[in-house]
């Protein structure tokens, strides 16, 4: 293009350089991605020599210029929603970068259509270049008919791969779980993993303590909620914590509050799992394709369930029981720790609904009775089938003697309690706890006094020394209570000469039982049923129904 210079008098003329023969510079971002869930070779797609060779192409490109590194390791490519990826779309937006590198297309997805979205319409569309080296792409040299042809079927075949390799972990995955073997990130709380037979679980005595302590708590009538507040006072650590103690690589969205406590979904969710009665069931969840890492439940019925895969930690009688009673309406009253002795037990004969139980104040004093609830609601529905509480424990508990004395013999009975350990076994547990506890508080009581050190050496500032000296201290005050009530627990353990099951107690006496208790009723009786007149009919586990009139 030729100019007039009009300050040159001999009005020669001279010629200004066209914009187009300046090589235009790009500011590009290296997009770096590695995914065993896609199948990668460690060796051949790591980040280092995804990296190395991108730089060795770039070494002879003076109108490249890396600006940054985006890294999105352990991302399948599938998704589009990878940290690294968004956070480079986003400059992509903001202008920061107009040029993008991969080593290959399947770097930057494996999903068919979005890939071939980005590279053929948004890239293009907001000026970047998009280069993958092994694929000789380069979007500024590219013939756009052979590309229009070559791109797809490459996206296609990156995609093909991923739906055969999914459909392969899949039937891998499913083959284990029908052996049995445990293909859980992390072993489920009471056990560990086997170091010498890999997929197997083993028990950790600690935790194993106390799962077997929220089972037998539930059994003697607690609600979730007491369990829950009982394990906290106690200052036992909350399976996440507990995890974070054994320094497991564990993290979660769910955790709202520095220190997690005990809850009553945790103990419902222990109390729910099959896999402390040694048996192993997986598969209860499932994507729905390659491409929508969405899960959703799976049928009860399509669970994997295999029998004796590890050790038990309670008894299938135990864990029986309890799915019964957590069917049952146990909930507590807010002034009480225990349901009361027949929640959830009593049925009416005529309509098979609840009673419900109500407390009458008279001249004469005060008494409960049971009352169908669908009768109390609404007469016409069912007839007035009630009866008074004393009498209801009296009849059960004659029951009871008589049932004991037709399904076991002394000699039976007494072979089972010579399988029970003796108190002094409580008092060691506790004594285990108590140390436990003790160690926990000392390591609280060094971590409060490095923060100190720390923030004197300006390694923290003011905030975060005084937010960090806060949890410990709270932590400290909690462990000093949890070894408070565990030490007044030894005290009073150490004073008794019992046997360590008070069902089993119980049971020894045969035709003896003074009283009933919650656990008691838990592991003998089925269903009470009240009809008419005050007769009753109780049907007891694996036993026909004994009926007994006022």
């Amino acid at each position: 293009m030729c100019y007039f210079d009009y300050k040159n008098m001999s009005g020669g003329l001279f010629v200004l350089p066209n914009h187009t023969d300046i090589k235009k510079k790009y500011r590009a971002a290296l997009y770096i991605r590695l995914s065993k869930e896609d199948g990668d070779k460690a060796e051949s797609n790591s980040v280092t020599n995804q990296r190395e060779l991108m730089y060795r192409f770039l070494e002879d490109k003076d109108d490249i210029q890396v600006c940054e590194e985006k890294v999105d390791d352990g991302y399948s490519g599938v998704g589009f929603e990878r940290p690294a990826l968004t956070s480079m779309l986003e400059d992509v937006k903001q202008g920061r970068i107009n040029c993008i590198i991969v080593k290959d297309l399947s770097r930057f997805g494996r999903n068919y259509i979005e890939t071939g979205r980005y590279i053929q319409q948004i890239f293009p569309f907001m000026g970047v270049r998009f280069i993958a080296v092994n694929d000789h792409y380069d979007s500024e040299h590219a013939d756009s008919q052979t590309d229009n042809m070559i791109l797809p079927f490459k996206n296609l075949m990156n995609d093909s791969y991923s739906r055969d390799l999914s459909i392969k972990i899949r039937s891998q995955i499913e083959v284990r779980q029908k052996r049995g073997d445990y293909i859980g990130s992390f072993p489920v709380y009471g056990y560990f993993r086997d170091q010498e037979r890999k997929g197997k679980l083993v028990i950790d005595s600690a935790a194993a303590e106390v799962v077997r302590d929220i089972f037998d708590l539930r059994i003697r009538g607690c609600s979730n909620r007491k369990i829950a507040e009982y394990l906290n006072e106690h200052g036992v650590p909350s399976p996440m914590e507990y995890k974070m103690l054994l320094h497991w690589r564990y993290t979660t969205s769910f955790k709202l509050k520095p220190q997690a406590k005990w809850s009553p979904v945790a103990v419902e969710r222990i109390l729910k799992n099959e896999i402390y009665t040694g048996v192993m069931v997986q598969g209860k969840e499932r994507t729905l394709n390659y491409k929508v890492k969405k899960r959703i439940k799976v049928s009860k019925e399509d669970w994997i369930r295999v029998e004796d895969t590890h050790e038990a930690i309670i008894t299938k009688a135990d864990f029986a029981v309890v799915q019964k009673l957590l069917l049952c309406d146990t909930r507590t009253a807010p002034d009480r720790i225990k349901v009361y002795l027949f929640s959830g037990l009593l049925r009416c004969g005529g309509c098979g609904g609840n009673m419900v139980r109500r407390k009458i104040r008279s001249a004469k004093g005060e008494y409960c009775y049971y009352i169908c609830s669908s009768h109390k609601r609404d007469k016409s529905v069912c007839s007035s089938h009630r009866i008074r509480e004393d009498f209801l424990s009296k009849a059960v508990l004659e029951l009871i003697r008589t049932h004991l004395s037709l399904i076991a013999t002394m000699d039976e009975l007494q072979e089972i309690i010579a399988k029970i350990p003796l108190q002094e076994q409580k008092v060691k547990k506790r004594y285990r706890q108590l140390e436990e506890r003790r160690g926990e508080l000392a390591r609280c009581r060094k971590l409060k006094i490095s923060v100190y050190k720390d923030y004197k050496e300006a390694l923290l500032t003011k905030r975060e020394y005084f937010e960090m000296k806060e949890e410990y201290e709270d932590s400290c005050r909690q462990l000093e209570e949890a070894i408070k009530t565990l030490e007044r627990e030894v005290s009073l353990l150490a004073k008794e000469r019992k046997f360590h099951s008070p069902r089993i107690e119980r049971l020894k006496e045969k035709g003896n039982i003074s009283e009933l208790d919650r656990g008691l009723l838990a592991m003998t009786v089925e269903e009470i049923v009240v009809m008419n007149s005050g007769h009753i009919a109780v049907r007891f586990q694996y036993r026909d129904a004994f009926v007994r009139e006022r």
